[in-house]
């Protein structure tokens, strides 16, 4: 019998259309964490002004933001059992709603600390918010999570590039109140789609008891952590961080009894593929923040740039971060997770030694501006294939606890290595004496430390995402 002729090589895999659910789910929960990063960039910017009306010190002042984000730790570690209890879309729906009742609160506030605790509730409805939306992604995305979240993550970051420019124009016309009801239009409007877009909850096999020990351990040792880390110079905020490893600690113990009811699954991360990938989220995030730290410093302190041009050499970071989130699923799908991760660490790395090579010679504008749409490029390609290889690795009921264990880790990345990188800096400045671009080369080399330790973790990502199909 005559062979067959050899069958072609098949070619690359072509990109599945999107289903139309996927886009009216992943249109209307951007909607949510859009405006929480747009009412954080908001506020930040316009911190003095408040302060300046309401007639308070600096010190109050900070509380308005640093509120938010404890109050925000608070509640992460309630977001699997809150999901159990209620669903993810009452729960959705009840967290924006709180949000945008709160910033009425916030801005009805006529003192410093009505305004700061009117915050904290915000914060605590804001906790719930980012988690849900990837949850939600994740549950009708499957294997297309990658390009999804790519393509809801372009209004996110969006945010941070206008919300100067509406807090200026709101300054400049109105009173600082309206920072805040200006959220109102835009929160009843994403209220409304949620309530009618959404997919409706499906009925919990088993309702979980509520682990009250668990909570009573892990969101104040989380509090205490990011309180700790914010103040590590200072002796309380020693002493803050002491009582976190304790309470962090005991939590861990109590979760390794009780596997079954703990708050947080801590036997998420005996999947290999989840670990790895909740790891390098954890050393991503510390490596943005870092940079984000130390950058403007050097090109300010160490440079002696004002702060305008400082800031328009930044802004293209942005860019980068732009140009990439959108192709983020389909390169993904085309090359793997493994592959994506770990380019866009080389990339980040590669655009690094520039800003490292400048602390012995002059600074080159156009240097800079390349090195900053590198990095932004380099460190959106980190994210997604690893969130969405951590979501694939655990099985469709498992997705609320992966959520909870996985924004932990990213919350809690950028706080620990901004701190070891203040540490860093601190040292570095109290030898050298008055800063310098040279002063800043020992920092760059820790920051390009801890990109290796991200390109490490990547490297343990899987080479494709392969959905868990059952219990595991």
């Amino acid at each position: 019998m005559a062979e067959s002729p050899p069958s072609p090589a098949a070619p690359p895999p072509t990109p599945q259309r999107l289903d139309p659910r996927i886009w009216r789910v992943a249109c209307v929960v951007c909607i949510g964490p859009f405006l929480s990063q747009m009412d954080s960039t908001v506020v930040n910017f316009s911190l003095a002004t408040i302060r300046d009306q309401l007639h308070a010190t600096i010190q109050s002042a900070q509380w308005i933001i640093s509120g938010y984000l404890l109050a925000l730790a608070l509640m992460l570690p309630l977001n699997a059992w809150c999901v159990a209890r209620l669903g993810a879309k009452r729960l959705y729906l009840l967290c924006f709603s709180a949000f945008t009742l709160s910033s009425l609160v916030c801005g009805a506030a006529t003192t410093m600390p009505e305004l700061i605790g009117a915050r904290v509730l915000q914060g605590i409805a804001g906790g719930l918010l980012a988690p849900m939306t990837q949850l939600m992604l994740a549950r009708v995305a499957g294997k297309q999570l990658a390009r999804v979240i790519g393509y809801t993550a372009v209004p996110i970051l969006l945010a941070p590039i206008a919300g100067p420019t509406v807090a200026g124009a709101i300054l400049k016309y109105a009173h600082w109140p309206w920072l805040f009801y200006i959220n109102l239009p835009v929160g009843i409007f994403g209220i409304a789609l949620a309530a009618v877009m959404l997919p409706a909850d499906a009925p919990e096999p088993v309702r979980r008891p509520f682990d009250l020990r668990g909570f009573l351990l892990i969101s104040p040792g989380l509090v205490c952590l990011l309180y700790g880390l914010e103040h590590a110079t200072q002796v309380l905020g020693g002493t803050t961080l002491l009582a976190a490893m304790a309470l962090i600690g005991g939590f861990i113990a109590h979760a390794l009894r009780n596997r079954e009811t703990a708050l947080v699954d801590l036997r998420l991360f005996a999947i290999p593929v989840f670990a790895a990938a909740t790891r390098t989220q954890f050393l991503s995030n510390g490596a943005t923040f870092a940079g984000q730290l130390l950058i403007p410093l050097f090109l300010i302190s160490g440079c002696e740039l004002a702060p305008t041009r400082a800031g328009w050499l930044l802004a293209p970071m942005g860019l980068g971060m732009l140009c990439v989130y959108p192709l983020m699923g389909t390169l993904t799908e085309r090359f793997g997770c493994r592959a994506v991760s770990v380019t866009g660490i080389l990339l980040a790395g590669a655009s690094t030694l520039p800003l490292v090579w400048m602390t012995g010679h002059h600074v080159g504008s156009w240097l800079v501006v390349m090195a900053m749409i590198g990095r932004g490029a380099g460190q959106s390609a980190i994210g997604i294939p690893s969130v969405s290889a951590a979501y694939a690795a655990v099985p469709p009921e498992r997705l609320a606890q992966a959520t909870t264990a996985t924004n932990i880790a990213q919350r809690l990345g950028g706080p620990v290595a901004t701190t070891l990188m203040a540490i860093v800096l601190g040292a570095t400045a109290t030898r050298a004496g008055a800063a310098s671009p040279g002063s800043f080369l020992l920092p760059f080399i820790a920051l390009m430390a801890l990109q290796a330790l991200v390109l490490a973790a990547a490297c343990r990502l899987p080479v494709r995402i392969h959905p868990a199909a059952g219990p595991g």
